[in-house]
């Protein structure tokens, strides 16, 4: 299995309105398409929303929508580029016939002024248009005795009559004049006269020129080099190569390399380290693969499932590195997962978070060649089964090589099914709400990134600055690894990185821990990690502009919370944080940073519940314990309202567990008001530390 995939004129015409008495047949309405095409226009233009009728269709003997009339609605998916296409509708015959027509309608009647008909394969075969009014009624507005080639994709029909008002049309071919096949990627209609061109949707404010820089020879060979994954902190980048004698196994078979980027010191310049062969277990005899890396860069996710007597199957592993090195990959379960895909060929990414998985495999319900799912992770770990991500990002053609960013939205991946510049383009879609099917329209990179090849594997650290992809144009041989500066119509929404250690708060020695982080106005859990004291750090990638709550949690300790405020942000951070757990154990004291109050009242805020419940649920666990909770104010206002507020603050607390069912006898309260700050009262930042709740464990 490879890890690759392999992979503008003008005709106007015035002619007036005759009825014809030729019956139409109707079939029903094709699968919708529309919303996945792109073209630029200069007039209104309403696309074709249905399929009425049709001749026939050319017929292949997978599933899929190849071909058939269906690809004729919506705006263009091949031009402005001429070719076969699977996006477009093909009669049955290969090598066209008489009288072969397709008969669609629109979303609604309009007053037609001009029709146009983009013929992507032989354009010239149009012999003949109707146009069909709301009283079933047939008007002639084209017709010619013989078809003839011409260099135009776009037929643009302008209507004489301008009280025509319909919402169908028929389009008549006879391809049996011009050698070749014949195809129709799109049928439109519009009220105005201005032209039409069949145009890219292209990023906005794409630059003329982008940089594409080859890494160099410590990264790239004669041999190829493909499928870069960089790791989110932009250090380590992992790759594919190919026909290099020290590959495991053989040269003709891929194995996975890595490079360290090295900042450089006096007199040795930054760049990248010479490659090495990550080496077994993740490499052996076959095909091997990185396609996606945890936040912390310790878990690497790679093609095919590896046997216990050393041979590859279909599927998904994950290896974890340790200091010992990676661990012996071990497949990720995912439910009916199949590819009927002829190559069996699997490109993937993983979310962020973790728990999502976007593949590109040729299934039952796959629009053609190979469409993007997505598996979700299940609570046992396993993986659900994939679903499709809609037909705005899929096409009849192929789609490939996915990676969502680190915001966990923007997803970039290869296609042929769009319009584009070469034999597969790279675009760029954003997930608009949970639902993963969708997807803002997608978007061309432009040709500075696209070239007339196949493009593809777009990566990218969570700093978003810089993009690595393959490329065989400019290349040391065959593909090699590039990497170019992202423009800000394509970069993906900033995120932090947000790492450091779980320390005991006594001994500062590492916890072993699992580290949450949730949205702070609803407690909704965004990422998930284990620190692991052995490999170094908890990393988690947070979107920006938003407000987290940061958590360890450890059997035999309290819960350690951090305020993560990302809310003002707008460009990547890294933060450094270390988490503080306390062990639970007599004499302990824990400040209890969320529970927080109205300014000057003893009503608890928002958010304050949730670690109150972690208490509840301390003593549940442990019945004998006693605790003491202790209020304390900044010193803003007289001595005495502070110490009567402090005394009303640790009530409210004690008044809120006992509802929860904690016995009374068990909680003392002692009210402290402004006479223990643990820091200076000279700014609100500092007074907000001393406004606080304390608890003391008092028996265990």
């Amino acid at each position: 299995m490879s890890a690759r995939s392999i992979l503008s004129g003008f005709l106007g015409i015035m002619v007036g309105t005759t009825c014809l008495a030729q019956s139409v047949g109707s079939r029903s309405a094709e699968p919708q398409k529309g919303a996945a095409r792109q073209a630029q226009t200069t007039a209104h233009v309403l696309w074709a929303n249905r399929v009425v009728g049709v001749s026939s269709e050319k017929k292949l003997d997978s599933n899929g929508e190849q071909y058939k009339a269906s690809q004729a609605l919506g705006k263009p998916n091949k031009l402005p580029q001429l070719g076969e296409s699977p996006a477009a509708w093909s009669p049955r015959g290969s090598d066209g016939s008489e009288d072969e027509w397709i008969h669609v309608g629109f979303e609604k009647p309009i007053t037609i002024r001009q029709i146009i008909v983009g013929e992507n394969v032989n354009p010239g075969a149009v012999v003949q248009v109707l146009v069909i009014d709301q009283k079933g009624k047939e008007h002639q507005v084209y017709k010619i005795e013989k078809s003839s080639p011409r260099q135009e994709p776009l037929l643009k029909i302008l209507v004489a009559d301008s009280a025509l008002i319909a919402d169908q049309v028929k389009v008549v071919i006879n391809g049996s004049v011009i050698p070749g096949p014949n195809q129709i990627d799109a049928i439109g209609i519009s009220d105005e006269t201005k032209s039409v061109t069949a145009g890219i949707n292209v990023s906005k404010d794409t630059p003329k020129e982008i940089v594409k820089e080859n890494l160099g020879k410590t990264v790239n060979s004669t041999g190829q080099e493909v499928a870069p994954v960089i790791s989110p902190d932009g250090r380590t980048l992992y790759f594919t190569r190919n026909f290099n004698k020290a590959n495991i196994g053989s040269a003709d078979h891929q194995d996975v390399w890595y490079s360290t980027y090295e900042s450089g010191s006096s007199g040795n310049p930054a760049g990248w380290s010479e490659a090495v062969n990550v080496g077994p277990p993740i490499n052996n005899g076959g095909d091997n693969a990185i396609s996606g890396l945890s936040p912390d860069g310790r878990t690497a996710y790679l093609i095919n499932i590896y046997r216990p007597d050393g041979g590859l199957t279909f599927g998904i592993s994950k290896s974890t590195k340790t200091r010992q090195g990676w661990s012996q990959p071990v497949e990720c379960k995912i439910a009916d997962n199949y590819n009927l895909h002829e190559k069996h060929q699997l490109e993937f990414c993983v979310s962020p978070d973790g728990k999502s998985i976007i593949l590109a495999v040729q299934r039952k319900d796959t629009q053609g060649n190979r469409d993007l799912y997505v598996a979700h992770q299940l609570p046992d770990k396993t993986w659900a089964a994939p679903v499709s991500l809609g037909p705005v990002v899929n096409t009849s053609d192929f789609e490939s090589s996915p990676f969502l960013a680190a915001d966990g939205r923007t997803l970039y991946f290869t296609s042929g099914g769009h319009p584009g510049y070469g034999n597969g383009d790279i675009f760029v879609t954003r997930r608009l709400d949970d639902s993963w099917t969708n997807w803002s329209e997608p978007e061309n990179l432009g040709p500075a990134i696209n070239t007339p090849e196949w493009d593809g594997y777009f990566t990218i650290p969570a700093s978003g600055d810089y993009a690595y992809l393959s490329s065989r144009a400019g290349s040391m041989g065959e593909d090699d690894i590039f990497r170019l500066k992202l423009y800000p119509a394509i970069k993906p929404d900033p995120v932090a990185i947000i790492s450091g250690q779980v320390l005991d708060s006594k001994s500062k020695k590492p916890v072993a821990s699992e580290v949450i982080s949730n949205l702070a106005d609803d407690n909704k859990e965004t990422a998930k990690v284990d620190y692991d004291p052995e490999t170094g750090e908890y990393k988690l990638i947070l979107p920006t502009q938003k407000v987290y709550t940061l958590k360890a949690i450890k059997d035999g300790y309290f819960p350690a919370t951090e305020t993560i405020d990302l809310s003002k942000d707008k460009r990547f951070r890294d933060i450094k944080r270390n988490l503080l757990m306390v062990k639970i154990e007599a004499g302990q004291k824990i400040t209890m940073r969320d529970v927080l109050f109205e300014q000057s009242q003893f009503t608890l805020l928002p958010g304050a519940n949730a670690e109150l419940d972690r208490i509840v649920a301390m003593l549940t666990q442990y019945p004998e314990m006693e605790i003491m909770i202790e209020g304390h104010t900044d010193n803003q206002g007289d001595w005495e309202p502070n110490m009567k507020l402090s005394a009303d603050r640790v009530q409210a607390v004690k008044e809120y567990l006992i509802g929860k069912g904690i016995t009374e006898n068990r909680i003392q309260t002692k009210a402290w008001g402004p006479s223990k700050p643990i820091a200076s009262n000279e700014t609100e930042d500092k007074r907000k530390l001393n406004r606080r709740v304390e608890f003391t464990i008092l028996k265990l």
